[in-house]
Formats: C-alpha cells, structure tokens, sequence
C-alpha cells in the first residue's frame, strides 16, 4: 500500500447516517486506491462514556475495516508538544490574551475567513505582554499559543473542487485550558499515519488550506483533500437527534437492518441494491459523487 486514507470520528454520541456515509467513502476511496485506511479517536475534548465503542461496533457494522490499531489522540500528547516546541524554536509561536468575544468582534483583516484572528497579540511589546498574563491570571486561565504564520492564503487540491485557495490565519496551537487544539493534533497525526488523502464533509473544506499550511511548516506532505456534501434534515438544517431517526441505532430500533442502512447511504451515491460497504467499494464512481447535499428521510421514531 502506498500512503493512507482515514475516519476520525470524535467519541461525543453515537455517529449520524452523515457521519456513516463518510466514512463509507472514506474507507472506499482509501481501498479504491490502494491505500491503507487509518482509524483515529479524537478524544481530545468532550467524551461521552461508550460513545467509542459504539462507534466502533457501528462501522464494523456495515462491513468495514481498518488497518493498523485504533489511535486515540489522548494518548498523543508527546507528539503534539514536539511539534509544538519546534515550532517555538523557529519563532513561530506567541502568546494571545485576547478572549472569545474579542475576537468575534475585532476587525478581520483583508484575504482572511470570516471569524479569523485579526492578529491582536502577535506583535505586542514585553510591558503589554506582561499585561495580558496578568489579565490572564485574573481570569485564571493560561494564554493560548498560536502560530505566526508566513502567509495570508494557501491552495489545496480537492479531488472535486479542484485547486481551491482560502485563507490563512494565526490558528490556536494551544487553548488556554492547555489542551492542544484541533488544527495542530490532526495535522500531526495525519503526518505520523502516513495519511496523504483526507476524505471529510464540505464544511471542513475552508479550514484546508490553514492546516495544510501548517503541515508544510512542519515538514509534513500536505495530503489531498476529497470533501463531501454533508447530509441534511428535510428542512436543509444539519441533521440534529430532534430530526428522528438520525443514527443507525435509531433506523435499528425501526426494525431496519445494517444493510438497509447501507441501502439507503448507496441510494444516496447513486448505486442502489448495496448491501454492505463491500457493495459500495465495488459499484461507486467517485467521479459520479452528488454535488448537492444528501436530504436525509427521517421518521419519527
């Protein structure tokens, strides 16, 4: 196998038919191309009892599998401070003291994403520094760290939106309650799976280029990205577990099986009859991927 493809879900309730039909064409684009397929707990931040292992019997369910053993971000800590001490040592790395709010109300600067760091502490003097520790203390909370980035954009290559360009801003490294954040833990598990292609839902897309950009700064191959339609309740809002029956324990307890769920998620991609992900792998063209959002049919349960 050459590189890898993966499915992070994150153990916070039970994975949504959305959630399922991702991993679905993860797990078959990943097989499709002769990769091995990675399957990443990221654990990181709200953790429901079970949740985990429900996930996991979930996908088994519908007929996949993964290479390798279940990575939990929780046990990664040491790799994340690594590559985050190595970005320190090149001078890539400050202390903010601004809070949520401030941010969300601060100017954003030119070529950024909506709800971007304008860039407030990134070039405060020591005695303002001082300042914003202290602040910090008050609150009882430790600064966050965040990277100095280099540029404003960075282009990406999606396998169906093309080359896409987006913003880039100075991401959080580090929260304020000292739990490393998002962008830096995928980026650095990605690197240490050898997981070249990232398969997502589309709403993900806008923060590619920030976390391929700080995967280059890191010395790390930026991986090609394939993101896709989420799926939706009837009225166009994301799916929610007010909306029915969202999960395949749900559609179970209707007295539906795994492989009428796959059916269902098949029907979506535009092979009807599969039964399990086997199916899939076999019948799907990814050039053939739906472009629209996937409307969900959710009875009541």
């Amino acid at each position: 196998m050459t590189g890898a493809g993966r499915y992070a879900p994150s153990p916070s309730g039970d994975l949504h038919l959305g959630n399922l039909r991702t991993a679905i064409l993860a797990w078959a684009l990943a097989r499709r191309t002769d990769r091995a397929f990675r399957l990443r707990v990221e654990d990181l931040d709200r953790v429901r009892e079970g949740a985990e292992a429900r996930q996991l019997e979930d996908l088994a369910a519908l007929g996949l599998d993964w290479d390798g053993p279940v990575v939990r971000q929780s046990a990664r800590t040491a790799a994340y401070e690594e590559a985050l001490a190595d970005l320190a040592a090149r001078g890539l790395v400050y202390e903010c003291y601004c809070t949520r709010r401030e941010i969300l109300e601060a100017p954003s600067a030119p070529h950024t994403p909506p709800g971007a760091y304008p860039g407030t502490c990134r070039d405060l003097t020591d005695a303002e520094r001082e300042a914003g520790r202290e602040r910090m203390r008050e609150l009882r909370r430790e600064p966050a760290l965040r990277l100095r980035a280099g540029v404003d954009t960075w282009t990406v290559h999606d396998l169906w939106a093309g080359e896409v360009s987006g913003g880039v801003d100075d991401v959080v490294l580090r929260r304020g309650d000292g739990v490393v954040a998002y962008n830096l833990a995928v980026v650095v598990d990605d690197g240490a799976a050898g997981v070249d292609q990232v398969v997502r839902a589309d709403d993900l897309l806008s923060s590619a280029p920030r976390q391929s950009h700080l995967a280059h700064l890191l010395g790390l191959p930026g991986p090609t990205y394939a993101h896709v339609p989420l799926a939706v309740a009837p009225s166009g809002a994301r799916l929610a577990k007010r909306d029915g029956a969202v999960t395949l324990r749900d559609r179970l307890a209707l007295g539906e099986s795994a492989a009428d769920v796959v059916g269902r998620i098949g029907d979506s991609l535009g092979v009807p009859g599969c039964r399990t992900a086997a199916d899939v792998l076999e019948r799907w063209d990814p050039a053939t991927l739906p472009r629209e959002p996937w409307v969900v049919d959710l009875p009541t349960l």
